[in-house]
């Protein structure tokens, strides 16, 4: 039996593939990438590659093997996710992988934002081909925001349109560790977990702490949605990903990533990382 982890060298894969490695020998993880060099690294540590493209369903032949525990991470192309996904479902099903673990969003079906569209499918999908499964519903990184600080500090604001709406958002390794405890452990079959922070802030509070840290005054500046998305295509984004990033503070204001389920604390042992860590940790490379 192998685990085998698809977008391995994505950030959240890697870190996933890292905690396998201080849980089980070597040989017994399998990355699949789409570029062997660039998961070079990998390879040096034991890891057996498998190249295959979420988009190429020809290439996912023989990806997987009976009994294997399989990870879908979700794919980052967003529009093309469905059909990626389903490619990797069915080549899960071919070969009678003994479990399908799935990254998708917090609140499953009961996600009405735009991003969360493409991950409901792929449950609904993983549910139809009658696979063992588990549904790690992951809700937001830190480091959806810590890892865009530079224009933050630039203008001294943290800009959003989420009202005083609150994030229960969590260090990006918390989600690798409980997949890991899913990947490793027993009894996690057929199961959903709502993974996210123990703790949910306000963007407020998110722009006091950067305050607190820099020693400079840092402010929320709460726009309404169109001026948000007019700054973010201003600044390059297109048109569709700033539509999406303004739903999501939509949501936000509406209290859809607030939850604090406490899954995400029992699956890894331990509490999650505090906004604070990770926004320390941001400002040391920013």
């Amino acid at each position: 039996m192998s685990i085998v982890v698809t977008g391995a060298t994505g950030h959240l894969g890697r870190l996933v593939i890292d905690g396998l490695l201080e849980k089980v020998p070597a040989a017994d993880v399998v990355a699949v990438v789409r570029d062997k060099e660039k998961a070079a690294g990998l390879a040096a540590r034991g890891v057996e590659l498998r190249v295959a493209d979420y988009s190429a369903p020809e290439t996912l032949e023989g990806v997987f093997a009976a009994g294997d525990k399989a990870l879908l991470i979700s794919g980052s192309e967003v529009g093309q996710r469905v059909p990626q996904h389903r490619a990797v479902i069915d080549a899960a099903k071919e070969a009678g992988v003994a479990l399908l673990a799935y990254t998708g969003i917090l609140g499953g079906p009961d996600a009405d934002f735009l991003l969360a569209a493409e991950h409901k499918v792929t449950e609904q999908a993983i549910l139809d081909s009658g696979l063992p499964y588990t549904f790690l519903r992951n809700g937001w990184y830190h480091e959806n925001y810590t890892e865009n600080l530079a224009p933050v500090l630039e203008h001294g604001a943290v800009v959003q349109s989420a009202g005083a709406g609150r994030v229960a958002s969590a260090a990006r390794a918390d989600y690798a560790a409980a997949a890991v405890a899913v990947l490793t452990g027993e009894g996690h079959e057929n199961k959903v977990y709502e993974l996210s922070g123990d703790i949910a802030w306000s963007f407020a509070e998110y722009a006091a702490e950067l305050s607190g840290q820099t020693g400079r005054e840092i402010a929320y500046n709460n726009v309404p949605a169109e001026v948000l998305r007019g700054i973010l295509t201003g600044a390059g984004l297109p048109e569709p990903f700033a539509a999406l990033l303004v739903d999501v503070d939509d949501a936000i204001e509406r209290g859809l990533l607030d939850r604090t389920d406490g899954d995400l604390a029992r699956l890894t042992g331990r509490p999650t990382t505090p906004l604070a860590d990770a926004v320390t940790a941001a400002l040391k490379t920013t």
